[in-house]
């Protein structure tokens, strides 16, 4: 178990009992974008548009952060305590502005229908970690305990390393808005059995119950201590421009993170779904096919 923790990552030794559900979105008032949504269905050239904006965003956002890291490691000189606050409110708004750049480009290339999945060999564990050490000093200077459960025993397997970091940095991004400060955000892998077995009729054997059942893909879970969902918003969350807010309060963000992780995660032949009731905090899940096929996918229109 690794805790970002004081500023730094640290291996914990021990294994967490039990995994606690924490929450992310809010039950109470659903906000729909409702001009987001006309806009997109005025012309075809959209998707073109909308991309377009996106790439345009991304070379100089990316160069700009490259700066800020090299200036936050003091490669250029030392920094005064203000300066490093300053750089540093700026490459966490960096992050915030890079995520939605992505958010962009994803939501775009659905809209032409042109998703496809860049399956490769590699370790889980090191795609999550990656990810999961950007987003350990937002949670830190909130701030907000996170600690990071990787796999023991997790070959590695054929999956998109970019779009599975998409993925995990949206559901980070959403338990970053709804966690309070002083609470805690976990993130766990976990080698796991998906029983999709269609039909009406009860085999011999139940393979549920079965302690011989051999893993056929992987579970990525974030929990949070935040507010929690109503069981009445679990599918609607996954729509587009759907925020869920308490009363009186403003709405974060466009409405697109959570619908860009259903649909990156259907195309990879996956699921996604949360756990979660209010006041008792949240749990978003994915799968991951261990075994995906050789094709690429594209998202699973519900």
């Amino acid at each position: 178990m690794y805790a970002f923790l004081n500023g730094g990552i640290g291996l914990l030794k021990g294994r967490a009992v039990s995994t606690v559900y924490s929450n992310s979105p809010v039950a109470a008032s659903v906000n729909r974008e409702t001009d987001l949504s006309d806009d997109r269905d005025r012309s075809s050239d959209f998707p073109e548009a909308l991309s377009s904006a996106a790439h345009e965003l991304k070379t100089p956002l990316t160069i700009m952060s490259g700066y800020l890291n090299l200036l936050l490691a003091q490669k250029l000189g030392p920094l005064t305590p203000k300066q490093t606050d300053v750089l540093t409110d700026m490459q966490d708004n960096a992050l915030r502005l890079s995520s939605f750049v992505q958010n962009l480009l994803s939501y775009a290339s659905m809209k032409a229908d042109r998703l496809a999945m860049q399956y490769e060999m590699g370790d889980i564990n090191d795609c999550i970690r990656e990810i999961a050490e950007l987003w350990s000093q937002r949670f830190l200077d909130k701030p907000i305990a996170f600690y990071f459960f990787p796999a023991e025993g997790l070959a590695p397997f054929r999956f998109d390393w970019f779009k599975v970091q998409h993925v995990v940095s949206n559901l980070l991004d959403n338990a970053f808005k709804y966690t309070p400060a002083g609470g805690t955000v976990w993130l766990h892998i976990e080698p796991h059995f998906w029983d999709r077995r269609a039909g009406t009729h009860k085999p011999r054997v139940d393979r549920r119950r079965s302690n011989n059942r051999v893993p056929n893909c992987c579970r990525i879970s974030v929990s949070d201590t935040g507010p929690g969902i109503g069981p009445e918003y679990h599918q609607e969350i996954f729509e587009d421009y759907v925020r869920l807010t308490r009363s009186g309060t403003r709405a974060e963000g466009h409405g697109l993170g959570l619908s860009i992780a259903r649909k990156l995660v259907q195309a990879a032949g996956g699921k996604i779904w949360v756990e979660s009731t209010p006041d008792h905090g949240s749990k978003f899940s994915f799968l991951l096919l261990l075994h995906p096929p050789r094709t690429s996918g594209r998202p699973v229109t519900q």
